[in-house]
């Protein structure tokens, strides 16, 4: 395994202030958090009492489609952007236990999640943590442990999963994705989860949440969301909340919308192909 900063490197932690990767770490029920991240956790709660099942069903939906990516699409090499932890079964756990050979570098701009993956994978070569912010999209780029871990020449899988619900529009994040998948050959694919508003109350009350624990957590139009694709092809299913959505099985039969469980409706995921 490589990591950023330096052999050695001791990353500094601020546990004045909750981030994304710790309260999120909370929610799916992980030890890698400090008291104020809890105290984010609890705000998501309060507003949203299965904030928690959110979380949970973000990261089964995680493993569904880097599970797609291996088996179905032949993918053997990942770039996962604001990974978090790995509380519960990540990337590299999904993707190696179908093809142990396959690549997996995680970006996180939190320094915990760096020291986190020292321990956790300091036997596993095929998997690379960096500590870098997608707001600077070339230095993922040009970062040597990604570079040295992953082929640019061949396809490689862009996930930026929970992640552009915590970027306001105004950022232009969509600029920071195209930037990185202009860098993907042909071949490649971007999975994407994100914060939906169809009009459903409780939807609204996870902006809330986030909003007031996070200063931030902006929910999207299904329209919108189906933007940060740049325009590439959806693999069936397309684009659809959780529950629904498996690109490994996309003619199961599924629940009618109106089925659904309120929770059900907060997150959408989709993966998208680069031809």
């Amino acid at each position: 395994m490589a990591t950023s900063d330096g052999p050695g490197a001791t990353p500094a932690f601020d546990t004045s202030q909750p981030t994304i990767a710790r309260v999120y770490d909370a929610l799916l029920g992980g030890k890698d958090n400090f008291a104020v991240d809890r105290e984010g956790a609890a705000t998501y709660l309060k507003y949203v009492p299965d904030a928690g099942r959110c979380a949970i069903d973000n990261r089964a939906a995680l493993v569904r489609g880097v599970q797609y990516l291996v088996r179905d699409a032949g993918v053997d090499q990942f770039l996962d952007i604001g990974s978090g932890l790995p509380t519960q079964k990540n990337t590299h756990q999904a993707a190696q236990e179908i093809n142990p050979n396959a690549k997996v570098v995680y970006v996180d701009v939190d320094p915990i999640v760096l020291a986190h993956g020292r321990a956790l994978l300091a036997t596993n070569d095929n998997t690379t943590v960096v500590t870098a912010d997608l707001r600077q999209p070339q230095e993922i780029l040009d970062h040597p442990d990604v570079k040295r871990q992953l082929d640019f020449s061949r396809p490689i899988a862009l996930m930026v999963v929970g992640i552009h619900m915590h970027f306001h529009d105004d950022e232009k994040p969509d600029e920071w994705v195209r930037t990185l998948m202009d860098q993907l050959v042909p071949g490649s694919y971007l999975f994407i989860t994100d914060f939906v508003d169809t009009g459903e109350p409780l939807q609204k009350a996870m902006e809330q949440a986030g909003l007031e624990s996070l200063g931030n957590g902006w929910i999207r139009t299904p329209e919108r969301i189906e933007q940060h694709f740049l325009g590439m092809p959806l693999v069936p299913p397309g684009l659809d909340f959780l529950e629904r959505w498996n690109p490994s099985a996309p003619d199961d039969e599924v629940p009618d919308v109106d089925e659904l469980q309120p929770y059900q409706k907060i997150l959408m995921a989709g993966i998208a192909k680069k031809v």
